[in-house]
């Protein structure tokens, strides 16, 4: 099981009494506004347990669902490895962090221009994603351009679990797509109901701001929690846009939308595993994007990181984003911020690491790039112990007054824990120029040339093969 380390200081930006006032008005959202809700299935379900549809036809949530379904889902589970092996325990405590394994663009590391993603490059992503101690899981999209709409996200799946045995999370372009993806996943591990003891993947999906759930998004859901398989139900939404302009407003709108997904998944299947995400941004009234660099992006999601831990979910965030579409000033410090604004708040399953341009590509040299920045940032978050071995007062006597502590058993046995960059400078004398560039470039080049990624077995190779073959016709 990875080691996980939590940030040590206390972080935060709500605070106890505004993230309740923020509770209680996403409780009036569901019970009196209501929300648009589709899916014969799901609205039939929310029917039978109390929901009511109004003449102007959306549909209000009770507020005895609502705590019906925080109170029996799980806080904690665990994901496994490709090889069925624990691999990290998720809870509002532990912080992992991941990276895309496609986008709609790759910001080529040979050439330095942004072109289309290939399938081709799913195996750069994943075998770059599997060597980095700080990078845990992928996010398999199914966004590759030579591969047709209908079978990417099974095509970008099975590219992916080729090429990397940590944790996946990934998402369809449609239902048909979720239901394959788990099909092949239950042929990599082994069945079904392995997959559902052991899962080494969870799911990805959004409902449409404002307060609208399509059936669509209501099947992804109602589909992930029959079959066991950890799901995050993830509001995107833009502040001005489809969101309030205040912070407070598109926190509660977002709240509400996150918990309709949390009474969809226990009332489909009580204790399904279920994961918090938000997304509040601001949309910039000059260009109209919707921002991945905006430091009120990184304030709301911590801030909605605090709403998840006050229920005891765990928190999917978002860190390692820019705006630039390029590896320069802008972008290092667009992603510092987030990765930093992560781990401060605690977020659980942190993706996006890596992808630039309003969320258009990913950068394996960012990639490479951030994860030494994240763990530079982990020494930062772990904070200051004091205890008696800490305060080292019976050292500080040894040496005395004008000693020094250098050749000390105390410093031999502890300086190995202080961080020691691999691509960052500390020479004595620096070079002219900076190396930094090349130094990832080299690391790149290593990975793909040196690090192996052990097969999968033969069988399931060869059934693999048939699912593109069937994915192909």
């Amino acid at each position: 099981m990875k080691d996980v380390l939590s940030s040590a200081i206390d972080f935060n930006v709500l605070g106890q009494e505004k993230c309740k006032q923020i509770h209680e008005a996403s409780l009036t959202i569901m019970d009196e506004i209501g929300l648009k809700i589709q899916g014969d299935q799901v609205l039939n379900l929310l029917l039978d347990h109390g929901a009511k549809i109004g003449n102007d036809g959306l549909t209000r949530i009770p507020v005895p669902l609502v705590e019906k379904a925080l109170e029996v889902v799980p806080k904690e589970f665990t994901l496994y490895s490709r090889d069925g092996e624990p691999y990290v325990r998720v809870n509002k405590n532990n912080t992992i962090i991941g990276t895309h394994s496609d986008q709609l663009e790759i910001l080529d590391p040979f050439s330095g221009n942004a072109r289309k993603f290939l399938r081709k490059d799913t195996e750069l992503m994943a075998k770059i994603a599997d060597y980095l101690p700080n990078i845990d899981f992928v996010l398999s999209v199914g966004l590759s351009s030579d591969v047709s709409t209908r079978i990417q996200s099974q095509v970008t799946f099975i590219e992916t679990v080729k090429s990397f045995r940590k944790p996946i999370n990934f998402s369809s372009n449609d239902v048909q797509g979720l239901n394959d993806v788990i099909e092949i996943a239950a042929l990599v591990a082994g069945s079904k109901k392995i997959l559902q003891n052991k899962p080494f993947i969870f799911y990805y999906c959004e409902p449409i701001p404002p307060l609208t759930h399509p059936e669509e998004s209501t099947e992804k859901l109602r589909i992930s929690a029959e079959n066991g398989i950890p799901v995050v139900y993830m509001p995107y939404c833009m502040l001005g846009g489809t969101a309030p302009i205040t912070f407070a407003g598109a926190l509660a709108q977002c709240n509400a939308d996150v918990l309709t997904g949390l009474v969809i998944s226990q009332l489909v299947r009580e204790g399904a595993p279920y994961i918090y995400g938000a997304m509040p941004s601001i949309m910039d009234m000059r260009t109209t994007v919707g921002s991945y660099g905006a430091p009120e992006f990184a304030l709301l999601v911590s801030a909605s990181s605090e709403l998840a831990h006050m229920y005891g979910l765990p928190f999917y965030g978002t860190a390692g984003t820019s705006d630039a579409k390029f590896i320069d000033e802008q972008s290092i410090a667009e992603v510092t911020m987030f990765c930093y604004a992560a781990l401060l708040s605690k977020s659980n399953l942190v993706h996006d690491v890596g992808v630039l341009d309003h969320c258009i590509n990913v950068s394996p040299e960012m990639v490479v790039l951030a994860d030494e920045i994240i763990e530079m940032l982990k020494h930062f978050v772990q904070g200051v112990a004091v205890d008696s071995e800490e305060l080292a007062l019976t050292v500080i006597k040894d040496v005395g007054p004008g000693g020094h502590f250098l050749t000390t058993e105390h410093t031999a046995s502890k300086f190995k824990s202080i961080w020691y960059p691999q691509l960052f400078s500390r020479k004595m004398k620096n070079d002219t120029s900076s190396e930094i560039r090349g130094k990832i470039h080299s690391k790149i080049h290593t990975i793909i040339s040196n690090h192996q990624i052990p097969t999968l077995d033969h069988e399931i190779l060869k059934e693999l093969e048939k699912w593109e073959i069937l994915a192909s016709d």
